[in-house]
């Protein structure tokens, strides 16, 4: 069997028909909202997994538990076959299913037809009964044995974390024993620390879940002619060569004034996040369109974020009469910002150009993480300095030192005589010298100013000026 395989965490899937509080019991479980919660039927789509530590008397797990669309879900846009693969692809992976039913609406038609679905499982199925939050409803919650056939019910509030204690205890019980390594407590060690988190980012239908589908290998996203189908940030984690990464695929990100509802409103936030806690963005164009307002304003997001990122030229295999070099033109003149980024050709729907794009993404991680010595960036600012001294009104502008503070972005914080004396042009000036003279040539490099008077410590705000 593979190794791979061997080594995964036990899978705990929550089904059930929509709104009856699967996601607001993952975030609980994962012990952080990795999932959107809205009070509109279908809003999860795609197979939503993350790892999660559940702890109770019996003792402490790492499982991997999946959030799944709703089961009969009537999709706004005829997504519901979609939705319904995802759900039986984590039917047939999952260790333990927990299926959700709602006390206050008692057993509807639906929560029948799920029923009927989940007895042919060969594995445990445990009736979980939700939202049961300060009323006395042991009798609505017997009501739920007429369903037969399942182990329970558990009454719990997935919203305020009451009765998940008893449900904890059996889903241990059930999941098979830990075969890897204990931690210092004599608990299950936990998985393993991601060697880098990548984003995935661009305007809808760009084909950023088709590229994690490749990158996972395997069918792990929907994948669909429908903008803005993928409506969260979703992380999947895959390996390569023994080593594990995170994949971040995010919702198409769309002008403001086109929000339809909360949904849209969530997803972009929830791209923007993914953004700012990624180690690598790549931002994914189809190459069969011009660059757009959002291919703009994700770009400036981005840069102000000190992100190593990716241009990545998906639909690649369709391009006519267009070389790699004019793309390159193309994008210097529309993203000049963006001018040290990489390129990357591809088709995430052909596989073609996808490993070659992770390794560009690891290759621009391990530039993020050094570090040069103080003597060095020193000579390279003099010099600098020396060929073109910044022009300040007849003030003397001058750098007494500089050192670097920080990785991830590489951030150097420059000792000046007055900070005024420093314009954005300039700044930008130096930051171009140190990528041509430092091993940072194709990363963000973030520049802090500091008078003489300011607080020496990096992490305080004063005195500070990014290029």
């Amino acid at each position: 069997m593979d190794s791979s395989i061997k080594k995964r965490l036990p899978r705990v899937a929550i089904v059930g028909r929509p709104n009856v509080g699967k996601s607001t019991l993952a975030n609980r479980m994962c012990g952080s909202r990795v999932s959107i919660v809205e009070p509109t039927a279908g809003v999860t789509r795609d197979r939503v997994a993350i790892p999660a530590r559940l702890a109770c008397e019996v003792g402490v797990r790492w499982v991997e538990v999946v959030d799944t669309g709703g089961i009969g879900v009537v999709d706004r846009d005829d997504l519901g076959p979609q939705v319904e693969e995802q759900i039986r692809l984590a039917l047939l992976s999952a260790d333990v299913v927990l299926w959700l039913v709602d006390v206050r609406d008692g057993i509807t038609p639906l929560d029948q037809e799920v029923a009927r679905r989940l007895r042919g499982l060969n594995l445990p199925v445990l009736l979980v009964v939700n939202k049961v939050e300060g009323q006395k409803l042991e009798w609505d919650i017997d009501a739920f044995r007429a369903l037969g056939g399942f182990e329970g019910p558990f009454p719990i509030s997935a919203q305020n974390g009451g009765g998940l204690e008893e449900l904890y205890e059996r889903v241990l019980e059930l999941i098979p024993r830990p075969t890897g390594e204990l931690d210092e407590s004599g608990y299950e060690a936990p998985p393993a620390t991601p060697v880098m988190k990548l984003a995935v980012v661009g305007q809808r239908n760009a084909g950023k879940s088709t590229l994690i589908n490749a990158l996972a290998r395997e069918e792990r996203m929907i994948v669909s002619e429908v903008p803005g189908t993928t409506r969260d940030a979703v992380d999947v984690i895959f390996e390569r060569d023994g080593r594990t990464f995170v994949a971040i695929d995010t919702a198409g990100v769309r002008k403001k004034k086109s929000h339809e509802d909360a949904i849209d409103f969530y997803s972009d936030a929830r791209s923007h996040k993914s953004i700012r806690r990624a180690d690598v963005v790549v931002l994914l164009f189809d190459v069969t369109r011009k660059l757009s307002g959002i291919d703009k304003d994700l770009a400036r997001y981005v840069i102000d974020h000190h992100k190593a990122v990716v241009l990545a030229a998906n639909k690649w295999d369709l391009v006519e009469g267009l070389t790699p070099e004019d793309f390159r033109s193309y994008i210097e003149g529309t993203l000049p910002q963006l001018t040290f980024a990489p390129i990357a050709f591809l088709s995430g729907k052909e596989g073609k150009g996808v490993d070659e794009l992770l390794e560009l993404a690891l290759e621009l991680f391990e530039q993020s993480q050094l570090r040069v010595t103080t003597g060095e960036l020193n000579r390279v600012l003099e010099r600098a300095m020396e060929a073109r001294p910044p022009s300040s009104g007849g003030h003397a502008a001058r750098i007494f030192y500089a050192t670097q503070t920080g990785v991830a972005p590489p951030t150097v914080v420059l000792f000046v005589n007055d900070k005024k004396h420093f314009g954005k042009d300039f700044l930008r000036y130096l930051t171009h010298q140190l990528r041509e003279e430092l091993p940072f040539k194709e990363v963000p490099v973030r520049l802090v100013l500091r008078d003489r008077g300011d607080p020496p410590e990096p992490g305080t705000d004063a005195g500070e000026r990014d290029a």
